[in-house]
Formats: structure tokens, sequence, C-alpha cells
């Protein structure tokens, strides 16, 4: 699935959300650029690549019926894109804050932060 010319940030946001919550890796995979990095809050590396987003989310879809991510409330400011996201799945109930940053109609880099323990990361 290439990038479309003209889609928000959000949009980008958007479109992963929904392959996210369909379980469809592939298209969820395809909103990220290749050499994307997804960090904790704390600077923690959590995934480098697509490759290791591939490993992670492949077990995570797999593993988790029902996954479901809710955006609660959304904020933009140019490449950035913030998420208060409600995840749930059979035994799971997650919230937390994701920030995305967009660039060249990929999503780049991703922090997430949460309190609460995660592996692999909510989308």
């Amino acid at each position: 699935m290439g990038t479309v010319v003209g889609m928000s940030s959000a949009d980008v946001v958007d479109r992963q959300v929904e392959a996210y919550n369909a379980a469809d890796l592939d298209g969820f995979l395809a909103c990220y650029a290749a050499d994307v990095v997804i960090r904790s809050g704390e600077g923690v590396v959590l995934n480098d690549g697509l490759d290791a987003m591939r490993a992670a989310y492949g077990d995570w879809f797999g593993s988790l019926p029902g996954l479901h991510a809710e955006i609660v409330t959304r904020v933009e400011r140019g490449s950035w894109v913030v998420d208060e996201e409600h995840v749930t799945a059979e035994g799971l109930d997650l919230r937390a804050l994701v920030a995305y940053r967009v660039r060249d109609g990929l999503i780049d880099q991703v922090v997430i932060m949460t309190d609460e323990e995660v592996s692999p990361d909510p989308a």
C-alpha cells in the first residue's frame, strides 16, 4: 500500500489504527517508514525498524482476541499527532498517550507514554 499524496498526518495515523483494529499486519506496517523507531516515554527503544515491528505486532495480533484501539482524544501539530488511546482485548485494558510523527506520508517516530507495563506496545 503506497502513500497517498495529500494525506494529512492524522489521516496516516487513522489508517494505521484501522489496520490495527482489523489485525491487518501488512496494512498496519505499510503506514510506517522502514527506519521507524518506537520509544517509551522514558526514551527506551521498544522497536527499531519494520522487521522488529513485524515480529512484535505479529505476535500481538495473533495472541490477543478482540484487540481494539479506541482514540479517546487527539491533538495535532504539524507532523505530530498525539492520541489518547484505550486499547482492549481479551485480558487487556490499557490506556496510553501515543505520539506519532509523520514524514513523507509514513510514521517514522512513535513515543508511547503510559505507566502500565506493555509488551509489545499499542498502536
